[in-house]
């Protein structure tokens, strides 16, 4: 059915009209997330809903109007999987952002998918606890964008991801009904994971309204331990030493020469210059475990290849060396357009794939910065080209396929924490196979009968 002017007017009458956004101007800002080169089409309308009733009744709507919806957090993705399509609706969350429940006894809490995910730590930190997912966006990304893309972040290698800290979600499926799924215990094994399906899935198996997170209680603050490299292929070969020796850091972080000295010019911290590559480690153990673990690493960094290493005079030292890691991506965009890879391999794979990398810089004429998560293998290789360069641009695409090949020849996977979203569907075919894209298809044909919820991206 073509949506028509009659039918926006309709979409008034079942939403209160301070919801609905449909200036060009005032859509602008909800048109793409940051994956800055996938494509993008113009909304019909944006939707700031403030309740599951109101993306309840937006769901209603596009099912009689044919019209698909695009759910979006803070739009800090970096795959095009909250972009808009031309002629949807755009459901943003932003605005159902309260935290409305802390349990200190069940440790859990209870939240609405517009709160940022840096608010929510410090919400619970107040009860001593913690919630452990820590994506580099988290002072601006939400907990239903982070659900959404299953995301990851520094504590990834101990911790584990936001599919282990989800208890329960409340979702309104592609149906229009509004479902509860997954439960407050701690165990419990009554029916199919269905919960598991939603986390991960983008936007296209439902739209999720409330969620329910595991916590932790507050770690120590730790020690953490810096390594000098002088090439990629050194800190990979320091990485694959430090799990070869059973250790187990809260945080195993890489960046780049470039990225160190973007950083440094974008935020005046201090630490570019002095090293090719660094590898800032963290152990979050208390008391003499913490300390063996950060001797540990220290020698096998220095047995990599090291040309320095030491642990963090201080806090403020550790911090800073955090925050680097952290602004590498904002502060890399002030050098031009940025196309983000998200490879993870297996840990052994890490030197071999990171010389790759650097061979695939050379052989397209790229640029490429590159940030990671190394201590479980997720890799974030960054090609930067200047505003304007087509031609630049085309070998950088050229340069993400290639990082794509590597990355499957080595056993790993095309995303490790951002998503599939547009970018990575021709990637996922590959990984996956016919069959089991067959599978996830009919999945979403079951659980998304007329197609609505953001058609085209992930599945």
């Amino acid at each position: 059915m073509t949506v028509t002017a009659d039918a926006l007017s309709s979409l008034h009458d079942v939403l209160d009209a301070s919801a609905v956004v449909s200036d060009p101007d005032l859509m602008a800002s909800y048109l793409h997330d940051e994956a800055e080169w996938a494509p993008y089409g113009t909304p019909l309308a944006v939707v700031r809903a403030r309740s599951t009733a109101e993306v309840q009744a937006l769901v209603h709507w596009a099912i009689e109007h044919d019209t698909p919806v695009v759910p979006r957090g803070a739009g800090t993705g970096l795959s095009g999987g909250a972009n808009s399509l031309a002629g949807c609706v755009v459901v943003s969350l932003d605005r159902m952002n309260a935290v409305r429940e802390i349990d200190p006894l069940e440790r859990l809490a209870v939240v609405e998918p517009g709160v940022i995910n840096d608010d929510l730590r410090k919400a619970v930190a107040e009860h001593g606890l913690w919630y452990p997912p820590d994506p580099a966006s988290s002072p601006w990304s939400t907990i239903g964008g982070n659900v959404a893309t299953n995301a990851g972040g520094m504590c990834c290698v101990k911790y584990g991801v936001t599919r282990d800290y989800i208890r329960a979600l409340e979702v309104v499926t592609g149906t229009g009904e509004v479902v509860r799924l997954g439960r407050r215990t701690a165990k419990g094994v009554t029916g199919l994971d269905l919960m598991g399906l939603y986390v991960g899935s983008e936007g296209t198996l439902g739209i999720v309204t409330e969620v329910t997170v595991r916590l932790l209680p507050l770690p120590d603050p730790g020690h953490t331990v810096i390594g000098y490299f002088d090439d990629l292929a050194g800190a990979g070969q320091a990485v694959r030493d430090v799990a070869a020796q059973g250790l187990t850091p809260a945080a195993l972080e890489l960046v780049d020469r470039v990225s160190l000295q973007a950083v440094d010019d974008y935020a005046h911290l201090g630490i570019g210059g002095e090293a090719n590559v660094v590898l800032i480690g963290r152990f979050d153990d208390a008391g003499e475990a913490g300390a063996a673990g950060a001797a540990a690493m220290q020698k096998a960094f220095s047995g990599a290849g090291a040309t320095f290493t030491a642990e963090a005079a201080d806090s403020e030292e550790a911090d800073a060396m955090m925050a680097a890691r952290r602004l590498a991506y904002p502060a890399l965009e002030r050098l031009g357009d940025v196309l983000t890879e998200d490879v993870c391999v297996p840990k052994a794979a890490v030197p071999q794939m990171l010389e790759q990398i650097a061979a695939i810089a050379a052989r397209y004429d790229t640029t490429i910065a590159n940030i990671a998560h190394a201590g479980d293998g997720n890799l974030h290789p960054l090609m930067i080209t200047e505003r304007g360069d087509e031609a630049a641009k085309a070998r950088a695409q050229d340069a993400f396929t290639a990082i794509i090949d590597a990355a499957l020849a080595a056993g790993g996977t095309v995303t490790g924490e951002h998503g599939v979203g547009l970018w990575k569907r021709a990637g996922m075919e590959r990984e996956l196979g016919p069959q089991v894209v067959a599978m996830q298809r009919a999945v979403k044909a079951a659980l998304d009968p007329h197609g609505i919820l953001n058609p085209g991206k992930a599945i």
